[in-house]
């Protein structure tokens, strides 16, 4: 059971991103609820939770206040920010907290379980290993933090648009994230965070979830496929996490998928 902290000044935000999760997940996760920062951290300290989603303007104490002291006392721990604040800086901050994610309100549904669902594949990950893996984690080079406008201009778009996918189609199945591909580019995550939204109009982890799923979909349309190997060829290492989100993306599981894929092949073969 994961456990998940949920901050939000607003009641009615808690209580809706609240039953949005609980409804998703059921008996998956234990949620909890902060009404500001200094109760969030409070919270996090008593009940360990495995996963914070943040607003940034609460009272008495911010969203990124708290971020950063329970970072100290999670170095690994996912933290998700959903906040309505589309200001640069706050961005800046989230990124140098090493959140998970910067989500604006009023979010989707998409990119909300797409960001949770990556929170818990990392959590699966961590384990046992969380003091271990902090020490291996490689040494990122310091980002030059001056904000600059977003070139939107066709050509350059269309440019960092074909790099992506390219470098997409050639490492999906590899534990890539956000920051591997904005390191191609020579952009800092910020940046690139924003210029993928604009040009792809979704979010990064949605758009290689969907990438992943589409690869999965083929490989279980071919019944001389094992089901057990579809995960690792899509691209997901953890199993149950392919096929939460493989259930979540389509509707079904991947047997049930196969299951449909064989009703539909012609007698004859």
């Amino acid at each position: 059971m994961k456990k998940i902290l949920i901050a939000d000044d607003e009641p009615i935000e808690r209580q809706v991103v609240c039953k949005k999760v609980t409804s998703a997940y059921g008996s998956e996760v234990e949620v909890h609820m902060a009404a500001n920062g200094l109760e969030a951290v409070e919270i996090f300290n008593d009940k360990r939770c495995d996963v914070v989603i943040l607003d940034i303007a609460m009272p008495g104490m911010n969203g990124i206040e708290a971020a950063s002291l329970i970072r100290k006392q999670a170095p690994l721990c996912p933290i998700i920010f959903l906040t309505a604040f589309d200001d640069f800086n706050y961005a800046k901050k989230a990124i140098e907290i090493k959140a998970l994610d910067y989500l604006l309100k009023p979010t989707t549904d998409e990119d909300l379980f797409a960001t949770i669902e990556e929170a818990f594949s990392i959590c699966d990950s961590i384990g046992q290993q969380e003091e271990l893996k902090e020490e291996e984690a490689p040494k990122r080079e310091e980002i030059n933090w001056e904000e600059k406008e977003i070139d939107t201009s066709e050509a350059k778009t269309s440019e960092m648009v074909r790099v992506v996918k390219k470098y997409l189609e050639e490492h999906f199945q590899e534990d890539i994230s956000l920051q591997d591909v904005a390191d191609v580019l020579g952009y800092s995550d910020v940046y690139f965070c924003k210029i993928f939204k604009q040009a792809f109009g979704k979010s990064f982890i949605v758009y290689l979830n969907e990438m992943r799923i589409a690869k999965a979909k083929e490989a279980l349309a071919n019944p001389f496929i094992n089901i057990k190997d579809v995960s690792a060829k899509a691209g997901y290492r953890e199993q149950n996490y392919f096929a939460r989100v493989f259930k979540r993306m389509t509707g079904k599981t991947p047997t049930e998928y196969r299951n449909d894929c064989l009703k539909q092949r012609p007698s004859n073969d």
